[in-house]
């Protein structure tokens, strides 16, 4: 068996979610994502970081809105009729991921995604697991754990 026989057989097809912040179109794998939410109507939480946003009560439960483009180093987020929560898991936690607007889900295979960057469109490259290119538009595969690890 050849090497690129080889590697083109360990290629897994791979589903994102992908979202915009800004102009930039993000994805995330699907299995993180848990639910997309409408609810904007948050609880502000004093002296908490400028990346928290607040906190919504999500069916009894209480999840932390963390707002991407603060995380990114954009500015503040405005509340849109686009916006959305994208909640995740992290542990036994749900957090919402502030997003400008929800686009589709992807199917890729692994061996598209390339190494991404240090530095895309203003935004710090450790936050980006790699890039994926098609015929009209470059999505950028986002490192949920790096991103929920930003204090």
């Amino acid at each position: 068996m050849s090497a690129a026989t080889l590697t083109k057989s360990t290629a897994m097809e791979l589903q994102f979610a992908t979202f915009y912040v800004g102009e930039l179109l993000l994805a995330l794998p699907i299995d993180y994502v848990q639910e997309i939410n409408r609810n904007l109507e948050l609880t502000e939480v004093p002296h908490a970081p400028e990346h928290v946003r607040g906190v919504i009560n999500l069916r009894g439960d209480v999840a932390t809105v963390i707002d991407l483009r603060r995380i990114l180093g954009f500015s503040l987020a405005e509340v849109t009729p686009q916006s959305r929560n994208l909640i995740v898991r992290s542990g036994d936690e749900s957090i919402g991921l502030w997003v400008d607007r929800i686009a589709d889900i992807i199917s890729i295979t692994s061996d598209s995604i390339t190494p991404a960057p240090a530095n895309i469109s203003g935004a710090d490259g450790r936050f980006f697991k790699g890039v994926y290119r098609n015929d009209s538009e470059i999505v950028v595969i986002l490192d949920v754990q790096e991103v929920l690890d930003v204090e």
